[in-house]
């Protein structure tokens, strides 16, 4: 397996997709159900491969992942050549980033001293969307991107 199996919560939301997938692998519904009793580990196999391919479509289009904790986020934007990190460091212990009044104190004060930031960037090793989960795995998120935006737009 090349990322994670999804959970049992997420292939119930696949459903749907699952039935077609097996389909493809001319798998019917009676033929699935006699596998699961008879064959476990090649049906555990099939789910394996099935996460794969949708972990796969998903971390094609993923374009920007954050992982934010206590005092420190992790913003980045996945470009077809790299990947690009925006860090913030927040060195006033009272404040925690997870928490509404904890950001809204950052947006009031990400100019002072009590804030440090870094920029970087890192072209992909030679699998591209394995970088990419490697990140989730980590603990980032997939997001739409306006926090990483917003940075862009205020380090000019």
């Amino acid at each position: 397996m090349k990322y994670k199996r999804l959970s049992k919560e997420q292939l119930e939301e696949l459903h749907p997709e699952f039935i077609n997938f097996l389909a493809t692998q001319s798998i019917t519904a009676e033929e699935w159900k006699t596998l699961k009793e008879e064959k476990p580990e090649v049906a555990e196999e099939e789910i394996d491969v099935f996460s794969d391919l949708i972990w796969e479509g998903v971390l094609n289009k993923v374009e920007y992942l954050e992982n934010i904790s206590e005092r420190h986020m992790h913003l980045f934007h996945l470009t077809d050549k790299e990947m690009k990190l925006f860090s913030v460091k927040v060195m006033n212990p009272e404040i925690d980033l997870r928490t509404q009044e904890g950001f809204g104190w950052f947006k009031r004060n990400f100019q002072s001293d009590f804030v440090e930031y870094l920029t970087a960037s890192k072209a992909y090793g030679e699998d591209k969307n394995l970088d990419k989960f490697e990140i989730i795995k980590q603990g980032a998120v997939i997001t739409k991107g306006d926090l990483y935006q917003w940075f862009e737009q205020i380090m000019e």
